[in-house]
């Protein structure tokens, strides 16, 4: 059976910088490790007056498609997932089908082209459609791309205005990827939940501590989901797992959950048990309260080992490396993280040849997905052409008083004007308005 996966992946982040330690917190009156150690976060993204979840996600696509040497008669679908959509009825692929064919001779007429909404699973749901449309042999030999774009923008002093962020992700899905082979296992955990919405409206309702806690049962769903149509799961499987990273500090609470989880029953839990005993079960207990807090103290006390915390610093921390700069990406922050993870193993000379990441995608109202991506060997070369340190070292950064300006600008119900901070170069950009109301956008050279 050929193998189907993702050939190539170009990341695209918004222009401007809001430090949060050093602009952030002294205007919020925090302690800036607050962000920084709590949130796991040390800035975050935004798009500058001209760019927006258009012109991110076609930039991102103009430099794949550039690079891979392909024209618009080779993409048979261009599938586009935000949360973060403008319009209720034409989708963003259509925006960005039309910014490409500005560059490119020929166009996407015959592409299929789509946009599809489930929170931040979204982008990775994108992907099993393209993974399955290549499957069902109806893609004429040619390729998808698939974007996941969006700007995470939250309400003044909201909770989660700290964990905002701008950014696209674009992947190429392919036969005989260069980069992963999607695995045809997957496991799912789903349920109705309101922990994060936004019903008509542009800024989200989020129940904190529900959103936090839903996300941990549906992964752990989904992770059960996944161990019963792939086998069992050994923590040691898997070199890297990149989480759906809303901010680090969830990343950091859902893999000790998830490692206490899989641990159960192994020789590492025997190993483990000579130091701080074996996992409490909920029969030993009177009381539910007193089984949940028997495996808090246990779940704090697994993250202080040695063999954990090796674990996470080889496995989990280096997936995180470009969120904690960024923010929260919504439907690409999963695939920052592998992104994150793949580019840290090359840079450390890491041999993931033929090994499995363990994907952990997650979409509030709620659905968390797990499947496996073996790496392709040959896969350096790919990440290698990644810019994203330069795009990050190169941000503008906003003084706080630019940062509430900028904020007025991409509000939906604000009327602001204000002077963009960067130049644009090379790039696709918003340009005004149509007849209609519709966006437009022009290409800069």
């Amino acid at each position: 059976m050929t193998a189907v996966g993702i050939d190539a992946m170009e990341i695209w982040t918004g222009k401007l910088k809001l430090d949060l330690a050093e602009t952030f917190a002294p205007a919020q009156g925090d302690d800036p490790g607050k962000y920084t150690k709590g949130l796991g976060l040390h800035a975050s993204s935004f798009p500058d007056v001209h760019e927006d979840i258009v012109t991110m996600a076609a930039n991102a696509a103009h430099r794949l498609m550039d690079r891979k040497g392909l024209e618009p008669e080779d993409i048979g679908r261009i599938d586009v997932a935000t949360e973060s959509s403008f319009d209720n009825s034409k989708p963003v692929s259509t925006y960005v089908a039309g910014c490409l064919e500005k560059v490119y001779d020929g166009d996407f007429h015959h592409a299929n082209k789509g946009e599809r909404k489930f929170a931040c699973i979204s982008g990775t749901q994108s992907l099993d459609d393209a993974y399955n449309w290549i499957r069902a042999d109806r893609h004429r030999g040619r390729a998808a791309i698939v974007i996941a774009t969006d700007t995470a923008l939250y309400a003044r002093d909201d909770p989660g205005e700290a964990t905002q962020g701008a950014g696209a992700v674009a992947m190429l899905v392919a036969e005989d990827p260069d980069l992963l082979e999607l695995s045809p296992e997957q496991g799912f955990g789903s349920a109705d939940e309101t922990d994060f919405l936004k019903p008509n409206q542009q800024f989200p309702s989020v129940d904190g501590k529900r959103s936090v806690n839903v996300y941990l049962a549906r992964m752990r769903e989904a992770l059960d989901d996944f161990a019963s149509v792939s086998g069992d799961i050994h923590p040691e499987d898997y070199p890297l797992i990149p989480f759906h990273t809303p901010f680090p500090g969830m990343v950091r609470k859902a893999a000790a959950l998830g490692y206490r989880h899989i641990i159960r029953d192994t020789e590492i839990e025997d190993e483990l048990a000579e130091e701080i005993g074996y996992q409490p079960v909920p029969e030993a207990f009177d009381s539910d309260d007193e089984f949940y807090e028997a495996i808090r103290e246990y779940t704090d006390s697994l993250t202080e080992t040695e063999r954990y915390q090796a674990w996470y610093g080889e496995t989990i921390d280096p997936t995180l490396e470009i969120s904690r700069h960024v923010g929260n990406w919504y439907t690409g922050s999963v695939h920052i993280a592998r992104a994150a993870g793949l580019k840290h193993a090359r840079e450390n000379g890491r041999d993931l040849d033929g090994t499995e990441l363990l994907v952990a995608s997650y979409g509030s109202g709620a659905q968390a997905e797990v499947h496996a991506e073996k790496v392709v060997e040959g896969w350096e070369d790919e990440i290698a052409q990644l810019n994203i340190d330069e795009q990050i070292r190169t941000r503008y950064e906003m003084s706080f008083e630019e940062y509430e300006q900028i904020h007025d600008v991409h509000n939906h119900d604000t009327e602001a004007d204000a002077e963009a901070f960067t130049d644009p170069s090379e790039e696709f950009v918003f340009d005004g308005w149509g007849r209609m109301g519709e966006r437009t956008y022009k290409y800069v050279e």
